[in-house]
């Protein structure tokens, strides 16, 4: 199942990430990678991920605005905040924003890989809820479905 997530791992330390993704290939799971929150959007708007793992601080746009315009513009793409810096402040606020996670640096790989996991199943179960109210005719609740998972 892992094989066919399309990760973006996103974080200003290039080593950390890049070694990261290595990681995760390693079990197979393939990632794209960008090293700041310019290139995140960029990246997102050329190929939407189904799950993005971002890191808060970050030069330029940080990723608490990257979450937030991700959300907002990209509602179905779930997103793990990895950090190494976080407060209590930043967790409630990224779960308020719609983090589907709040992870702590250093993580466990298998921690990590089980979350890209619980995330991708999140984003497949909402997608069939809202298809399966679409297929009934009840476009309403469908949006309604989809519009309140751009709320979390």
């Amino acid at each position: 199942m892992t094989k066919n997530i399309k990760v973006l791992l996103v974080d200003d330390e290039e080593e950390f990430v890049k070694t990261l993704s290595e990681r995760l290939r390693m079990r197979d799971v393939g990632s794209d990678v960008a090293f700041n929150g310019e290139q995140a959007l960029q990246l997102v708007s050329d190929e939407v991920p189904d799950v993005m793992v971002l890191d808060l601080r970050m030069p330029g746009i940080d990723g608490m605005e990257v979450l937030r315009r991700v959300r907002k513009n990209y509602p179905d793409v779930q997103v793990i905040i990895l950090t190494g810096h976080g407060s209590d402040k930043d967790e409630e606020e990224a779960r308020r924003l719609g983090a589907f996670e709040y992870l702590q640096k250093p993580v466990d790989v298998d921690h990590l890989i089980k979350t890209l996991r619980l995330a991708y199943k999140k984003k497949m179960e909402d997608a069939m809820v809202a298809a399966t109210f679409a297929e009934a005719g009840d476009f309403k609740t469908a949006r309604e479905v989809m519009d309140e998972d751009k709320k979390k």
